[in-house]
């Protein structure tokens, strides 16, 4: 029998999370709530931006969350006590056409926080991040999905704020991953308290924060963009992108954009792509 997960303890997550932000931080957390079970604390805190009572960089945690929001609408749900699942609200006062960089980041803290554990972690151009594993899957080559990030705009009295939510597959066996192409942290070979990884994320996070906004949301100025860029096993590779609509892009990534927006060669041209999901054309990550 697999024993039992442990839950959240809400008042000690929420004193280590800022503890750990407010070494590299100077602007902190906003609030800091953590929920037994939600469907999704991104639509959560999308309801709630509008409103009083969520100061910028709040952040709502889930102990468990059974309906998670991810890409083209689609939903997942982990095993309770399994995932890492949280939201963070971001109110930047920035130029909208630096916000596409929002996710970008919040996956490339992940990549940090995980390559903190021992680890090789990758992005996978726009949203998710990747680990390698020992035993290959066809399209993905030795590497897996262990966390999803995803990144939604809401218009509010003070402008156009961010909520940025983040799942982490922690402690899944391979019996309560939805796909082949899944991981854990555990399965992986790393066993590492949610709340310990909540804080080294959110660690990882504010402090590529504090440096987006410090630049106006320059990526690029900051030196953000190429570190996105180092950390996009994408890049570089002969790629599908199914655009919306049903349209298929065929080409080569050859970077990423002022915005943050995937570069792909076609036909000796180069297009921007705001948003799809890649396929690799040869062995490697898949979709």
């Amino acid at each position: 029998m697999t024993p039992a997960r442990a839950p959240f303890d809400p008042t000690g997550l929420a004193d280590v999370v800022r503890a750990r932000v407010g070494s590299v931080s100077s602007r902190g957390l906003g609030r800091v709530e953590v929920v037994t079970a939600a469907a999704s604390t991104s639509s959560d805190l999308l309801a709630a931006a509008t409103g009083e009572g969520w100061p910028d960089r709040s952040v709502l945690v889930a102990d468990h969350q059974h309906a998670g929001r991810g890409r083209a609408g689609r939903t997942w749900q982990t095993p309770p006590g399994a995932a890492l699942t949280f939201s963070v609200l971001l109110r930047p006062q920035v130029p909208a056409q630096q916000l596409g960089w929002v996710p970008l980041l919040g996956g490339l803290a992940v990549v940090q926080a995980v390559v903190g554990l021992g680890l090789r972690a990758v992005l996978k151009w726009p949203n998710d991040v990747l680990v390698e594993a020992l035993e290959e899957v066809p399209g993905w080559g030795p590497y897996r999905k262990v966390a999803g990030v995803l990144g939604d705009l809401v218009a509010t009295p003070d402008g156009t704020a961010v909520v940025l939510g983040i799942g982490v597959n922690v402690d899944q066996r391979t019996d309560e991953l939805p796909v082949p192409s899944a991981s854990s942290i555990a399965l992986a070979g790393v066993r590492v308290d949610r709340t310990a990884l909540l804080a080294a994320v959110l660690e990882r996070w504010a402090e590529l924060d504090d440096r987006w906004r410090a630049a106006d949301g320059e990526a690029w100025a900051a030196g953000l963009g190429a570190q996105c860029a180092a950390a996009c096993t994408t890049l570089g590779r002969e790629v599908l992108v199914d655009l919306p609509g049903g349209r298929v892009l065929a080409g080569q990534a050859t970077g990423l954009a002022d915005d943050g927006a995937l570069l792909v060669r076609v036909d000796g041209q180069t297009r921007a792509v705001h948003a799809g999901d890649v396929r690799l054309r040869s062995a490697g990550v898949g979709s």
